[in-house]
């Protein structure tokens, strides 16, 4: 076989291995997509192995190799596929000659779900004709990542990546992917260890950084919204990822109609509404850019009865990932006081989640959202029934009305030496049973978070 041929080949293969894998990601073991994914990368496991009775896939050093063959850094999913082999320590894959679908779909499964620092060997160890190499790694973990502090650095830093990726696409048309994975690879360890500390942190707005802190705010509610359905590991990086890039589009909206502090008129409206398929042409121009990242751009202002925009376009059905960002857009835009809004309060803003009967927006995703930020979220400065001022510590899911909370000041306003921690859902004759309003901190000069 010719160099150039094999040269063919090894690229066909990683594409289809890192296809196979996606799918899977995204899919039921069964799904039809996923069963047409592995019969393919099977299809080029039989070019392949009418040559050799072999073939390695493996990581060395920072390049991916198909037996002799350097994969071009260029070629598609190649960085996505080694990032997936990483994190589940693969380092080595090698697949003999008469290989099975089945044992294919098995090393996908195993490639594509298994968690960090677990090992996908023991499934795989039975296969015939797949062997696996380990990578002999520890995974990151950061001590300090609980403190208060660290989340507010994290959370600033994150800001700061956001606001760069917005460059790069404005000057290069292309968000920096390597930059944007990194941050969202940190928020969303922070996000698996304290999800209630690092949710709270998005709710202190830096009102004139609008746009960078949405996009933070809608990545990390989005990967908190997910968590809570048992997403982990590296989908749950994709969801982040895509999150934080639902609004690049709007590197192409006109300054003047972006930053208009008045209602915007219907034309101007029009135009913005573009952002939505720019930022679908961007994000799959991207190299490294998960392919679901140009879905949730594309869709996260459709709703689920066929309202919204982009106008014409008719879904059966609405990606998971879509869904979930767009319940996080619609209420960090809610929440954020700007010129021409007043920020809502967080009752008001499910009440638009759940309005048109339940029509637009998943009501199960609805009630998990409210039980994950509460109807006081973790963080609120409030003022309970009884007079006291307190401090919102953790929602609590079956009664979102009534959270944990810790109280600063007493009923005659004086601030309290000893703070006391209560739950409201189990409050005894006499002492505090609900939030009565929730207070601006600023006029009090207390740090909600320091409670956290």
């Amino acid at each position: 076989m010719s160099a150039s041929r094999r040269a063919r080949l090894a690229d066909e293969l990683v594409r289809r291995v890192a296809a196979a894998v996606r799918g899977a990601q995204l899919y039921a073991a069964g799904h039809p997509i996923v069963t047409r994914n592995v019969t393919a990368l099977a299809d080029t496991l039989t070019l392949v192995h009418a040559s050799a009775p072999s073939v390695a896939i493996g990581i060395v050093g920072d390049e991916l190799v198909v037996g002799d063959i350097p994969i071009p850094r260029a070629a598609e999913n190649m960085g996505e596929l080694m990032r997936r082999l990483q994190q589940a320590g693969i380092e080595r894959v090698v697949i003999d000659r008469g290989v099975q679908t089945e044992e294919l779909s098995q090393l996908v499964l195993a490639v594509a779900r298994t968690e960090p620092g677990k090992d996908p060997s023991i499934a795989l160890g039975r296969l015939a004709h797949i062997r696996v190499g380990r990578l002999q790694v520890e995974q990151r973990v950061d001590a300090a990542v609980g403190d208060v502090a660290t989340f507010r650095r994290l959370y600033d830093d994150a800001v700061s990546v956001a606001e760069t990726m917005w460059d790069s696409a404005k000057v290069e048309g292309k968000p920096d992917a390597d930059a944007g994975r990194g941050m969202v690879d940190s928020l969303a360890q922070a996000v698996a260890q304290n999800r209630t500390a690092l949710i709270a942190l998005t709710a202190l707005k830096k009102y004139d950084n609008y746009t960078f802190t949405h996009m933070v705010n809608v990545s990390i509610l989005t990967m908190g919204q997910a968590r809570g359905l048992g997403i982990d590991g590296s989908l749950l990086r994709e969801l982040g990822l895509s999150a934080l890039m639902h609004d690049i589009g709007k590197v192409k909206t006109p300054p003047e109609i972006l930053n208009k502090p008045e209602k915007l008129t219907d034309r101007e409206f029009e135009i913005l509404k573009r952002h939505t398929v720019d930022g679908a042409e961007i994000l799959r121009e991207t190299p490294e850019m998960p392919g679901l990242a140009p879905v949730v751009a594309f869709e996260h202002h459709l709703r689920i009865d066929g309202s919204g925009y982009p106008a014409g376009v008719a879904r059966p059905s609405l990606n998971l990932g879509t869904m979930l960002c767009g319940i996080a857009d619609v209420y960090d835009a809610m929440r954020s006081q700007r010129v021409y809004q007043d920020a809502f309060p967080t009752d008001r803003i499910l009440a638009v989640l759940q309005r048109n009967d339940g029509s637009q927006f998943d009501q199960h995703l609805v009630r998990r959202f409210a039980q994950l930020v509460g109807i006081y979220p973790a963080g609120n400065l409030v003022k309970l029934d009884s007079g006291e001022i307190a401090v919102v510590l953790k929602t609590y899911a079956p009664d979102p009305y009534r959270p944990r909370v810790r109280v600063l000041v007493g009923r005659d306003g004086v601030r309290l030496e000893r703070p006391f921690d209560i739950n409201l859902w189990e409050a005894q004759e006499g002492e505090p049973r609900s939030v009565q309003a929730p207070l601006d901190p600023a006029l009090y000069g207390i740090d909600p978070l320091a409670h956290l």
